[in-house]
C-alpha cells in the first residue's frame, strides 16, 4: 500500500498559521509524511527572504516533516510567471517525485489562490492528487478570480477559511459546488500566541497608541507613491483627531524605505509621537503585545483580525476612491475593499458612511460576486436582481459601476429605452455643446 503526503503550499507567515491552526484542530486526516511548499512570490524572490527564514517561523516548522523551496525546484524562473506546457506535465510531475523523494506517493495538495500561478501549476502537474484550498485572507468571499480548468476545480474538495467577517459564507469555488469550512478561531489564536513568543522584541510602543496599517497600494499600480503617501498622511490625521496622541506606523513588508517621511513631517507638524515599525512581524503579532487603542486601515485583513479576533476597535479610510480605482471590474481586490467599506466604520466620521445592516451584507457580497463573474455565477442572478431592486441607493450605489449594470441589464442600470444614448451620435454632439456652453460660462 503506497505511502500518502500531504504538500501544504504557502507564499506568507499567515498563510502558514492558518494551516498550522487547521493542522491542530484535525481538519486533515493523519498522513504518512507532511510536507510546506514554501513560495516566494516577490517581484526579486532573489533579494527578498524566503519564508521559512523569516522571524516567527521557527513555531510553524514542527507542524511538517520537512520544509521544501518551489523557487529552488524551478530555478531560474520566477514563480509567478512560469507555468509549464502541456506536454511536459508528465516528464515534470516525474521530476518532482525525484527530487522530492515521493516516489509512488498518493499525493494530497493543500494550495492557496488556486486561481494562478504557481498554486494552479502545482495542482497541474500533480494531475490526480485531491486538492484542499485555504484562504488567507478577504479575498474567499468573493468569486474565483479566473474561470479554472474543470480538470482541476473538480478536485477541490474544500475551502478552509478563518471567520474574519461572522457570519458570511465565501463565494470563493461555488462554482464547483466546494464547501466551506470554517479554521477555529481558538486555535488560530494559539498559532498568532506562539509566534509572537518567538517574534523579534518590538520597541516599547505607547499605551493607547493608534496603529496605522500600510498596504503599498502602487505595487499594485492603484495608487501612485504620492497618492498612497497621502492616504497614510489621512490616517494619522483621522487617528489624531479621535483623540490619539501616540500613533504607530507598521508599513507593509515591501514598502520603499522614504514610505514614513511624509508621516514624520506630519507627526511633527501635528506635535504627535509617531513610531514607524520596521521589525518584520506580522500585525497580529503587534496586536497582541501592545494591545493599541486603534487600528486604521484601507482594506487590510488584519482589520478584520483586529476587530473579530482580538476585540480592538478599528476604522477604514480611502475605500470610497479606492473602489472607483480598482480595474478591471472583476479585481480581486474588489469585494475586500467592498467589505471594509461596507462593514468598518468609517475614521473621519462623514455623513452616510455608517455599516451597512449586517443582515443584508450576504445579499450584497453575492450581489457584488454576480457582477464581476456573471459568466461563472449565473445561478445567482435572481439574487442580485432582488439585492439591487430594494436595496441600492446612495450608501451602496458605490459598490456597482452603471455601465456594469446596464451590460448585464440589471436594476441599477441605465432604463432600457434609454441605452441607446451612449451611442447615439446627435446626443454626443448635445452633449459636448452643453460642456462647451458651460465651460464658457464659467470663463466669465
Amino acid at each position: 500500500m503506497s505511502r500518502t503526503t500531504q504538500i501544504f503550499c504557502a507564499s506568507t507567515l499567515y498563510g502558514v498559521a492558518t494551516l498550522a491552526a487547521a493542522i491542530d484542530s484535525d481538519l486533515f486526516t493523519e498522513p504518512d509524511r507532511r510536507v510546506l511548499l514554501v513560495f516566494n512570490n516577490s517581484a526579486t524572490p532573489e533579494t527578498t527572504p524566503a519564508l521559512d527564514t523569516m522571524p516567527g517561523f521557527e513555531p510553524l516548522r514542527s507542524h511538517f516533516d520537512e520544509v521544501l523551496s518551489w523557487n529552488e525546484a524551478i530555478r531560474p524562473f520566477h514563480p509567478g510567471a512560469w507555468t509549464p506546457r502541456p506536454d511536459d506535465v508528465p516528464l515534470l510531475e516525474r521530476y518532482l517525485r525525484l527530487l522530492w523523494g515521493l516516489g509512488e506517493d498518493r499525493v494530497e495538495l493543500v494550495l492557496e489562490s488556486i486561481q494562478v500561478a504557481p498554486a494552479l501549476t502545482v495542482a497541474e502537474l500533480f494531475t490526480g492528487a485531491p486538492i484542499d484550498v485555504y484562504a488567507d485572507g478577504l479575498m474567499s468571499y468573493g468569486p474565483t478570480r479566473n474561470k479554472l480548468d474543470p480538470l482541476v476545480g473538480t478536485r477541490v474538495r474544500r475551502l478552509l477559511h478563518l471567520d474574519l467577517v461572522p457570519g458570511l459564507t465565501p463565494l470563493l469555488l461555488t462554482e464547483f459546488d466546494v464547501p466551506a469550512q470554517r479554521v477555529p478561531t481558538p486555535a488560530f489564536l494559539k498559532v498568532m500566541g506562539e509566534l509572537t513568543e518567538a517574534a523579534p522584541a518590538l520597541p516599547a510602543l505607547p499605551d493607547d497608541a493608534a496603529v496605522l496599517l500600510g498596504q503599498y497600494l502602487s505595487a499594485l499600480n492603484i495608487y501612485s507613491p504620492e497618492e498612497e503617501e497621502d492616504l497614510h498622511v489621512r490616517m494619522l490625521r483621522g487617528a489624531v483627531e479621535r483623540g490619539h496622541r501616540s500613533v504607530v506606523f507598521k508599513p507593509h513588508p515591501t514598502a520603499p524605505a522614504r514610505y514614513g517621511r511624509a508621516l514624520e513631517a506630519e507627526a511633527e507638524k501635528l506635535g504627535v509621537d509617531l513610531t514607524v515599525l520596521d521589525t518584520p512581524v506580522l500585525a497580529e503579532v503587534l496586536f497582541d503585545v501592545a494591545r493599541p487603542g486603534l487600528v486604521v486601515g484601507c482594506f487590510s485583513t488584519a482589520l478584520f483580525t483586529a476587530a473579530s479576533f482580538y476585540d480592538l476597535p478599528v476604522a477604514r479610510v480611502g475605500t470610497g476612491p479606492l473602489l472607483d480605482r480598482l480595474t478591471p471590474y472583476q479585481n480581486s481586490n474588489r469585494v475586500p475593499a467592498v467589505l471594509a467599506d461596507a462593514v468598518l466604520p468609517d475614521l473621519e466620521g462623514r455623513e452616510g458612511e455608517a455599516p451597512v445592516p449586517a443582515d443584508t451584507l450576504q445579499a450584497l457580497v453575492t450581489a457584488v460576486g454576480f457582477t464581476m463573474q456573471p459568466q461563472l455565477h449565473t445561478g445567482l442572478r435572481p439574487a442580485a436582481e432582488d439585492y439591487l431592486r430594494t436595496s441600492f441607493g446612495p450608501r451602496t450605489q458605490r459598490y456597482f459601476r452603471r455601465k456594469r449594470l446596464t451590460s448585464l441589464g440589471l436594476p441599477g442600470g441605465i432604463p432600457e429605452r434609454l441605452a441607446f444614448l451612449p451611442r447615439n451620435a446627435t446626443a454626443r454632439r448635445a452633449v459636448r455643446r452643453a460642456r462647451a456652453l458651460r465651460k464658457a460660462v464659467r470663463r466669465r
